[in-house]
């Protein structure tokens, strides 16, 4: 369990951006961007309206262009204020993003077997591992503590939004890594327990 920490919420809403052109061609995207296609935007008015009525006021987002739009839709609907939280910034893929894993096989050909063997503590080529976010997210949790007035969304991504979700909850490595976020989901999270909106 994460240490209590005053200006990490207690409770908080969590939701990753919509889909992007990347995602549909099975692109590691990382701190790169590809576009929200029109189905991720209709997924981000989508978390809208599910938000509409709980009275979230702040928005906390990852500073990448697929977060940062899909946060600017869902506060525009909400009349909330969106506030950039470095730290909420994707895994650093370094040299294997805006790659497909067969492309990184040509590439970096032991790269998915390394990977395999240690997926918490392995490190992208020039970009940094779970165990590297997880201590990121922490740091995000308390950002967005600080930022926030009420109970905030966090708007980011799949891979740290695992490392947000284990950290809130004291989650250890291997159900971290168990954890999954597809498009237009939103998870309400508090120290002992997520459910799906």
């Amino acid at each position: 369990m994460i240490p209590q920490d005053r200006h990490v919420p207690e409770r908080l809403f969590l939701a990753r951006h919509g889909q992007t052109v990347w995602n549909l061609e099975h692109r590691l995207q990382g701190r790169l961007d590809s576009p929200l296609t029109d189905e991720g935007l209709a997924q981000s008015r989508a978390i809208a309206e599910r938000l509409s009525g709980i009275g979230i006021v702040t928005v906390c987002s990852s500073p990448l262009g697929r977060a940062l739009r899909t946060a600017q839709v869902v506060a525009e609907r909400l009349g909330a204020q969106v506030v950039e939280v470095p730290e909420l910034a994707e895994l650093d893929h370094g040299e294997l993003a805006g790659m497909t894993w067969d492309e990184i096989d040509e590439v970096h050909p032991t790269a998915r077997a390394e990977r395999a063997a240690n997926r918490y503590g392995w490190a992208f080529p020039g970009g940094e591992s779970y165990a590297q976010a997880r201590a990121r997210a922490r740091k995000a949790l308390s950002s967005c503590g600080w930022a926030a007035t009420g109970t905030p969304l966090l708007v980011t991504h799949e891979m740290i939004g695992r490392m947000l979700r284990a950290e809130l909850r004291g989650l250890d490595a291997l159900a971290a890594l168990a954890l999954r976020h597809p498009h237009g989901v939103v998870f309400e999270i508090d120290r002992r327990s997520e459910r799906m909106l």
